[in-house]
């Protein structure tokens, strides 16, 4: 028998594909705020969110008479028809938000509009209105959820401990904080503050309070547009890596998305640059052509497709890549023991979490700092009155007209000398601490041509100064070898260290793919020619990107029956399976890249220059040395062998005084 269920069965089953876990449910309710202009957001936790979830902002508040019906399934007020849908440019809009967590929790809300004189308490427990009253209020909106999944016993049995669902809202609000660093975060768990922002909209700030002084003394900025997209953020150096993909972030018009097309370019760039099996810090913003963008394709709109997966692609590698090989990368290694640098992040992050206002305290201190302005104004104006010599037509001149220019300025000196009262006090302490030489987002800017084209770098000179530049050459001071392995180099009060096997393992590489480049990928015919059979939608695939198989040295030809034959594949990779490169590349042309993989070719190329390259514990000459450092200069990326190991690393003068105790600190 077939019947229509009950509402409060559709509003759990409903709930089910938005309110997965704790975290879920602060997404939301911060994406909200975020949409209702909050400039200050306050996260509380406690027992992973289960037992409470606690969200306060600034924002513009709900109507009275309209927050019942906010908790109503597909209520909203960011779309209208269906056409809104092209052009979404909030987080949330689905409204299905407030109706999915008040079906499966205690819900409270207390929110008050600035025109209004009191707000309103609103009370909703699985769906069910418990209560409603007026209540005095800040302007914004408090929501607080308590016992999540209480009505959904089996929902709640799958969830993990509370220390594991804690983890992932604070993997959430990690990303929030990135993808909008012109709001103000502070996140509490069971009391205690763990993350604290600013708000101040500079986004190496947000990176430095989340992730310490190690992280953000090394990134690299990167700004770059170009047709229907436009990047900007900040990549890691190479040795600013991870075992895992955590600290890849990017963010799509605003919003935390997973695209595999982007993760792929990401990583794609820093081939060489990062070690197997490890993966780069970035914190990028794109902003790409919403009319081409579908963020709708699922419930919580983590995932997105565009309609030119392959530009995209490309637009990401480049502008990634680019960057990384403009910018001297050689790790500045520290003596300080890693208790000794945990100890200092730690203590310096418990400084700027005291610092951070509230929500409504942030308000209440940008109003004392208004007042303060219009006060000292006041004062300037008399004393300006004051000081005036008695002219008759002085006498005459009403007080606010005597030298508006000095007052002017003397306003503007008073903002900048007060601005630390609406900051944090820490961001003046640890923009000191930065890295002096880091670089600024002109300094990295990718070079372009008239036409705003990225200029193709094959070669790219560093700048004068650097330790592999051909004018620091000159000044380098080569000591000698150490372990039979390391080369010791002095130049502008550093020392420099450099793996002799690694070094040379590197330009072996660049040798051999610079010789496969030349000849233009020769290839070698298979005697028999290896036939393998593919489905539909792969000889598809084949077939309309037959000229990418052919640049990569594959002759191949259609055998009928969605069979393809091998008649020959690239030479220099010859002892390979013919048909595990062929399913390599093609499952790279799967991925909606439009690119052909060369991870085969690198593979091979890397293990020849490997066992070409001086090996460690091995004695040579200063000329030789002298000559392979040379042989450095001219490589793009020096800095890493194929492998992703650092063929260099630098000592500063300060570090090693630190050790002889001829320093503090």
């Amino acid at each position: 028998m077939i019947k229509v269920l009950d509402q409060s069965t559709i509003n759990k089953i409903a709930a089910g594909e938005v309110v997965e876990r704790p975290s879920s449910v602060v997404k939301e309710l911060v994406e909200n705020a975020i949409d209702a202009g909050a400039t200050a957001v306050t996260v509380e936790i406690k027992e992973g969110g289960m037992s409470l979830i606690r969200i306060t902002d600034n924002g513009q508040g709900i109507e009275k008479d309209e927050v019942p019906t906010a908790f109503v399934r597909h209520a909203t007020s960011k779309i209208m028809t269906i056409e809104d849908l092209l052009s979404v440019s909030s987080l949330g809009f689905r409204g299905e938000a407030l109706a999915s967590i008040a079906a499966v929790s205690q819900v409270e809300c207390i929110t008050k509009t600035a025109h209004a004189l009191t707000g309103i308490r609103y009370e909703i427990h699985g769906s069910r209105e418990i209560a409603s009253e007026e209540i005095g209020a800040p302007t914004g909106t408090t929501i607080i959820v308590r016992n999540l999944f209480y009505n959904v016993p089996a929902r709640k049995k799958f969830l993990k401990t509370p220390m594991t669902e804690g983890s992932y809202v604070t993997e959430l609000i990690t990303r929030l904080s990135l993808s909008h660093p012109e709001v103000s975060f502070k996140y509490i768990i069971n009391g205690s503050n763990k993350i604290a922002t600013s708000g101040n909209g500079r986004l190496q700030d947000v990176i430095y309070h989340i992730y310490g002084k190690d992280v953000s003394s090394n990134l690299l900025a990167i700004k770059r547009s170009t047709g229907d997209f436009a990047v900007e953020g900040y990549v890691g150096k190479a040795y600013v890596s991870k075992g895992n993909r955590s600290f890849e972030h990017y963010f799509v018009n605003g919003r935390y998305i997973r695209s595999n097309i982007v993760t792929k370019a990401i990583e794609e760039a820093y081939k060489s640059f990062v070690m197997i099996h490890k993966f780069p810090f970035t914190a990028l913003h794109f902003t790409l052509d919403s009319s081409k963008l579908d963020v709708n394709v699922h419930p919580t709109k983590m995932e997105f497709k565009y309609s030119d997966g392959e530009q995209l692609f490309s637009f990401v590698k480049d502008s990634v890549r680019q960057t990384l090989l403009q910018q001297e990368m050689i790790q500045d290694v520290s003596l300080r023991t890693a208790k000794e640098e945990r100890a200092i992040t730690i203590e310096q992050q418990r400084k700027d979490t005291l610092h951070v206002p509230e929500p409504f305290e942030k308000e209440a201190r940008a109003a004392r700092y208004q007042q303060a302005v219009i006060k000292k104004q006041e004062k300037l104006s008399e004393s300006k009155v004051e000081k005036q010599p008695e002219t008759l037509q002085d006498s005459e001149k009403r007080p606010q007209d005597i030298s508006s220019e000095q007052i002017a300025k003397q306003q503007k000196l008073f903002q900048t000398e007060h601005t630390v009262e609406c900051k944090a006090e820490a961001l003046a302490t640890s923009a000191s601490d930065f890295d002096k030489e880091r670089p600024s987002a002109t300094d990295t800017a990718i070079p372009e041509n008239q036409s705003g084209e990225v200029i193709k770098n094959e070669q790219l000179s560093m700048p004068a100064g650097r330790f592999l530049s051909e004018q620091a050459r000159k000044s380098h001071r080569l000591i000698g070898q150490v372990f039979k392995t390391y080369w010791m180099i002095e130049y502008d009060n550093k020392l420099y260290i450099v793996d002799q096997h690694a070094a040379h393992e590197k330009v072996m590489f660049e040798r051999f793919m610079k010789q496969m480049a030349n000849k233009s990928v020769i290839s070698q015919q298979l005697l028999p020619p290896k036939v393998i059979h593919l489905d539909s939608v792969e000889h598809t695939l084949v077939m309309d990107r037959m000229n990418l198989f052919r640049e990569t040295g594959f002759d191949l030809e259609d055998f009928g029956d969605d069979s393809i034959v091998i008649r020959s594949m690239p030479d220099d990779i010859m002892g390979v399976e013919p048909q595990l490169l062929f399913d390599a590349l093609l499952n790279s042309l799967a991925e909606d890249t439009g690119t052909v993989s060369l991870d085969f070719f690198v593979e091979k190329l890397s293990t020849m220059a490997c066992k070409a390259a001086i090996k460690g514990n091995s004695e040579i000459s200063f000329r030789e040395a002298d000559a392979l450092i040379d042989e450095l200069l001219t490589l793009d990326n020096p800095y890493n062998c194929p492998h992703g190991r650092p063929t260099m690393i630098s000592l500063t003068k300060t570090e090693v005084e630190r050790k002889f105790k001829r320093i503090q600190n």
